[in-house]
């Protein structure tokens, strides 16, 4: 078994800083051979340099894994950094006997922590208030009946996925009194879900009920616009939308139109369909809504939890077992 890993990114000052972060923990794990090749470069050029590669880290997008997974021939894993794999074609790539693993939950509680800031965010409109003060304006500048500022206690809290994500934003809530419930359609090991304080109910039972709902599923063809025209009209009219996982797993037009209305009270999204987000998208401005720049992961120990952990896995391939983290094609 070859133990060449390769990661293909840009050659720029972040790879640069990847790289060195990620070469130090392969040599912590041992019996790696990890090389960077230049995406930049001609797609001939790319597969020159990842002969004999066994597993391949893209930094970044790349339209032409597939192609480049055959080519190579030897390939077993393509590791990605990040949580989501939904810009790669597992399917083509597991007819190649590829792989496709997610970061082992390296970036969950930066996640977790963005979603509760978020929660607390909206329900105190510290946004607005933030703004206030930067205008100049003090207080004058936030708006709205006292009814529509609220503290978390007693809040009963939805929590789609409970995944590695999911799982923290229970745990780290646990102490804010708040009512927990979950729902996902993976079942989970009954010490797993007693850990989180979380109780199980239905789909259904989840968006007619909660205050605050937050999604953390992958996005697919299964959880594409979970979150829709019937969830909203479903939802309370003062229940807050949480969402930190990928932007279209809700339907964006129905959520504009949801807070529009009143059917919802508010919306905090670190994601959204289109990214960097239109130009003419209301969502940013809207007085009810929290956006942020698709930067929940954004953390120190994100970046080190993913070097890490994507080491340990391409070790595993290198030396010939199964890796950890697979995601199937859906």
């Amino acid at each position: 078994m070859s133990n060449i890993v390769v990661i293909l990114g840009p050659n720029n000052e972040g790879s640069n800083t990847r790289m060195k972060e990620t070469t130090e923990a392969a040599e912590r794990v041992g019996g790696i051979d990890l090389r960077f090749v230049d995406s930049e470069q001609s797609f001939d050029e790319i597969v020159e340099q990842c002969k004999g590669a066994v597993v391949l880290l893209p930094a970044g997008h790349n339209s032409k894994l597939t192609e480049l997974a055959e080519k190579i021939g030897t390939l077993k894993l393509v590791q990605t950094f990040s949580a989501g794999t939904d810009y790669i074609d597992k399917a083509a790539l597991a007819e190649l006997g590829v792989d496709v693993a997610n970061n082992g939950g390296a970036n969950a509680v930066a996640v977790a922590e963005h979603a509760i800031g978020l929660m607390f965010a909206t329900n105190r409109k510290l946004d607005v208030q933030i703004e206030s003060v930067k205008a100049g304006t003090w207080m004058a500048g936030v708006e709205g009946d006292r009814a529509e500022f609220h503290t978390l206690v007693g809040k009963r809290i939805g929590i789609v996925g409970l995944g590695r994500i999911g799982s923290r934003v229970a745990k780290r809530l646990a102490g804010w009194e708040c009512e927990l419930v979950y729902h996902d359609v993976i079942e989970h090991d009954a010490d797993y879900v007693a850990a989180t304080g979380a109780k199980k109910v239905s789909f259904d039972e989840l968006v007619s009920t909660c205050d605050i709902i937050t999604l953390h599923v992958p996005l697919d063809r299964v959880t594409q616009h979970i979150m829709s025209d019937r969830e909203f009209k479903m939802m309370k009219p003062t229940a807050i939308l949480i969402n930190t996982c990928r932007g279209p797993v809700v339907d964006e037009n129905a959520l504009i139109r949801a807070l529009e209305s009143k059917e919802i009270f508010a919306a905090g999204l670190d994601v959204t369909e289109i990214e960097p987000i239109e130009s003419d998208n209301p969502l940013p401005t809207m007085s009810n809504v929290v956006v942020t720049p698709h930067l929940a992961t954004r953390a120190l120990e994100s970046e080190l939890n993913a070097a890490q952990f994507t080491m340990e896995n391409a070790g595993r391939v290198v030396r010939g077992e199964g890796a950890d983290w697979i995601v199937k094609p859906v």
